[in-house]
C-alpha cells in the first residue's frame, strides 16, 4: 500500500496523526475538481458549488451517522472548535469544563474566549494509567451550577486515548450542559455515529485518518444549536435580500446554517469535494481490516518497548486505535525526536504529559512490520 501514497520511500513515517497523508488516487480527484473549477470559475463557484458541497456532505454524513444538512465543511478541527468557542454565549462567572488531555491550540482558544467573557476554564485531571469508566464521573462531579459547556477530545492528541464521549454527552444533556467534542483524530480511525454520540457540537478532520486532502474537516451541530453559531468570516449568508445576487445563488445555501457557514469569500473547495473519493478509497481497500492490522503493529511496538524499559502501558488495547503513546524513560523529548529523525530517518513525535515521556506511534495502511522493527532497532530507544 506504500506505493498508493506519495511518501518519501527513504522515510519511516510513523506520524500520520499530525497531518495525515493523502493517497495518490484522492489527490488525483482533488486535481480533477481544481481543473474543472478553472474551466469556468464563475459557474463552478458562483452557481454549482452549493450542490457539489451538499453532495459531498451527504456522502460524509452517511459515513459518520449524520445528516448532510447538519454538517458544514471546515479547513480543520481547530477552526471548528473556534467557531463554537467564539459563538458560545458565556457570561461572567460561567464555566467551561474540560480535561487536562486536550490539544494545546484548542486549550488556548478556550482560555482566550473565557478570559474575554470573565468565565472560568477548568481542566479536570485524568489520571494515568487510564481508566475510561472513571472519566464521566470525574468530569460530572466537577460540574457546577455555572457549568455551561463541557469540551473534550474523542481521541486525545498527546496520549492517543479514546474518551467515552457518548456516555459523557448523555450525562451532560441530563443536566442541561452543552457539549463540544473535538474529534480531530476520530474519523477514519474509529467507527463513528454522530447522532448516537449526541454531542451538541462535534468537529473532526477528514485529512488525518480518513486520508482526504489537507484542509478538509467538518463541524456537526445538532439542529437546535445551529442558529447559535456564527461563521469566522461574515459574508453573503448574513446579507439581507441578496437572493440571486449576480446569479450567484451558491453564496447563500438552503438553510440558515448553510448560508452563514458556507461562503467565506473565494477559496479552493476541492479538498472538500474530494472527501467522497477518500471514503471510496478506504472502501476499496477494506479499511476495517487495514485498521485492525495497524492496531496490531502498534501493539507490537508498545509491548516491545515497554518490556524493554520495564515500563507499563498507560491504557488497555481497547482504549486506543491506530495511534498509541508508548512510555519511554524520562529524557529530553526534543533530543529524542531529533535522534530518531537524524539517525534513523524516522518521522515520529515525542510527547509529554504528567511527567511522562511518550513516543507516539501512528500506524497507517502504508506502514509495515519493517517500519516498526526499524523503530525498535533505533539506538536512541535501546
Amino acid at each position: 500500500m506504500r506505493d498508493l501514497f506519495l511518501l518519501d520511500p527513504d522515510l519511516v513515517f510513523l506520524n500520520h496523526g499530525s497531518f495525515g497523508a493523502c493517497p495518490r488516487e484522492v489527490l488525483d480527484d482533488q486535481r480533477r475538481w481544481q481543473l474543472e473549477m478553472e474551466r469556468n470559475p464563475v459557474d463552478f463557484l458562483g452557481r454549482r458549488s452549493a450542490d457539489l458541497l451538499m453532495q459531498a456532505r451527504t456522502a460524509l454524513g452517511a459515513a459518520l451517522g449524520a445528516r448532510g444538512e447538519d454538517l458544514v465543511f471546515m479547513p480543520n478541527s481547530t477552526t471548528g472548535v473556534n467557531v463554537v468557542a467564539q459563538s458560545f454565549a458565556l457570561q461572567p462567572g460561567d464555566e467551561v469544563l474540560t480535561t487536562d488531555l486536550e490539544y494545546g491550540a484548542c486549550d488556548a482558544a478556550w482560555r482566550h474566549v473565557c478570559a474575554r467573557h470573565g468565565a472560568r476554564y477548568q481542566r479536570v485531571a485524568i489520571p494515568l494509567p487510564y481508566e475510561p469508566e472513571a472519566v464521566v464521573e470525574r468530569l460530572m462531579s466537577s460540574a457546577g451550577p455555572r457549568t455551561r459547556l463541557i469540551y473534550l477530545s474523542h481521541v486525545t492528541s498527546t496520549t492517543a486515548l479514546i474518551l467515552p464521549v457518548a456516555a459523557l454527552c448523555a450525562e451532560a444533556r441530563k443536566r442541561g450542559i452543552a457539549t463540544l467534542v473535538d474529534g480531530a483524530h476520530a474519523p477514519g480511525q474509529i467507527d463513528l455515529d454522530l447522532d448516537a454520540i449526541g454531542a451538541d457540537f462535534y468537529v473532526g478532520n477528514c485529512h488525518k485518518w480518513m486520508c482526504a486532502p489537507k484542509g478538509s474537516a467538518f463541524l456537526h451541530a445538532r439542529a437546535e444549536r445551529q442558529a447559535t453559531l456564527d461563521a469566522p468570516v461574515i459574508s453573503w449568508g448574513y446579507a439581507e435580500g441578496t437572493a440571486g445576487h449576480s446569479g450567484f445563488d451558491a453564496y447563500l445555501g438552503r438553510t440558515p446554517f448553510e448560508r452563514s457557514m458556507q461562503w467565506q469569500g473565494t477559496r479552493d473547495i476541492s479538498a472538500w469535494l474530494a472527501v467522497p473519493e477518500a471514503l471510496r478509497f478506504q472502501q476499496r481497500h477494506d479499511w476495517p481490516s487495514v485498521r485492525q492490522r495497524c492496531h496490531e503493529l502498534a501493539a507490537h511496538a508498545l509491548q516491545t518497548l515497554t518490556q524493554r524499559h520495564g515500563l507499563s502501558p498507560i491504557a488497555k488495547p481497547s482504549d486506543w486505535a491506530q495511534m498509541v503513546a508508548i512510555p519511554v524513560p524520562a529524557q529530553d523529548p526534543e533530543a529524542l525526536r531529533r535522534h530518531l529523525s537524524e539517525e534513523g530517518r524516522i518521522e515520529i513525535p515525542v510527547t509529554t504529559h504528567g511527567g511522562h515521556v511518550f513516543v507516539r506511534v501512528s500506524v497507517q495502511g502504508y506502514n509495515t512490520l519493517a517500519d516498526i522493527e526499524h523503530l525498535l532497532a533505533a539506538p536512541a530507544l535501546q
